[in-house]
């Protein structure tokens, strides 16, 4: 199947899921005006929480139409970049994570966890499941696709050698990376390190997962930043790294940004697992390790991209 027509099914099936997932969102925020918002909310925090989930869908789907449209290739690189690396960093990541928690949940275990729509009836946990599985799923098949055919330099052939050594700030970028994902492994399998002991309730299943799925992408993510940086080629085609790099970065930099608030702020109770600090010192370092990760991959494209294959012609 030819690329562009890959991309037009995929933002059709993201369309159509992401509306199921804004008609959700937009019956709890009329719900909470009328005073049937969950407890463990005020009025204006649920209203607000679910306000933004809607911005954020509506943004997903102007940026579905960017990637799958031929004009999404002429607008400006920066807010399609920035946009599909938030977008991507929030959705892509988790979609192990959704089969995961789908299977156990179709088994009969109950892997714990929820959020504040913990209270919402069945039909529309479902209907906010297929929208965001919908969304990363178009956003997973269609952004490959983009940026190998507006940068095909970037992403077709095989690594190539970096002509200098990683940075100084890329080095400590990918230690610190790999710490993070060595105390998230150990809390996937179960360690207390950095664990609040009265918060033990967070130990469940689900948060086991999803700290599983961070570790393993942060790990993804070093092992993509040191394969593109390294001074000599491999024999690896250059979109896998690339793509994989992209993805991580993404996932460090927007949940902690969307974490660290929550941490600091507080809304509607909210506590996390691990000791205050900790948390904030956590995300602060995930949101500048997955900055400085991007950066080196918008090196790689420049660097790549300044002399693009002959086939690379044949995608435009």
């Amino acid at each position: 199947m030819h690329g562009e027509e890959l991309q037009a099914r995929s933002f059709t099936a993201e369309k159509l899921t992401m509306a199921l997932y804004l008609v959700v969102r937009i019956v709890w925020i009329a719900a909470a005006l009328l005073g049937h918002g969950p407890d463990t909310y005020g009025t204006a925090g649920w209203v607000l929480l679910n306000a933004v989930t809607v911005v954020m869908a509506v943004t997903g789907i102007v940026l579905g139409l960017a990637l799958a449209q031929r004009w999404g290739r002429r607008l400006p690189a920066a807010p399609v970049i920035f946009f599909s690396w938030v977008g991507a960093g929030f959705l892509v990541p988790m979609l192990p994570y959704t089969v995961i928690n789908g299977v156990l949940g179709a088994l009969g275990t109950d892997p714990g966890g929820g959020d504040g729509s913990a209270s919402a009836a069945r039909g529309e946990t479902v209907f906010l499941t297929i929208g965001f599985t919908g969304m990363a799923v178009g956003l997973a098949v269609a952004l490959p696709i983009y940026l190998r055919e507006r940068w095909p330099g970037a992403f077709l052939g095989h690594v190539a050698a970096c002509p200098s050594r990683s940075s100084a700030p890329v080095t400590a970028a990918m230690a610190v990376a790999a710490g993070l994902g060595l105390l998230w492994s150990s809390w996937a399998l179960g360690g207390t390190l950095g664990l609040d002991p009265a918060h033990g309730e967070h130990g469940d299943i689900n948060g086991r997962l999803l700290n599983a799925s961070s570790a393993l992408w942060v790990l993804l993510g070093v092992w993509s930043v040191w394969t593109i940086t390294r001074r000599r080629p491999v024999r690896l085609r250059r979109w896998i790294p690339m793509t994989l790099a992209f993805g991580a970065s993404g996932s460090m930099f927007a949940w902690s940004a969307w974490k660290l608030p929550m941490v600091i702020l507080r809304p509607g109770g909210f506590v996390t697992a691990e000791y205050t600090m900790l948390a904030i010192v956590e995300h602060s370092l995930s949101i500048g390790v997955g900055l400085i990760f991007m950066a080196s991959v918008l090196r790689a494209v420049r660097r790549e991209d300044a002399t693009p294959p002959e086939s690379a012609a044949a995608l435009e």
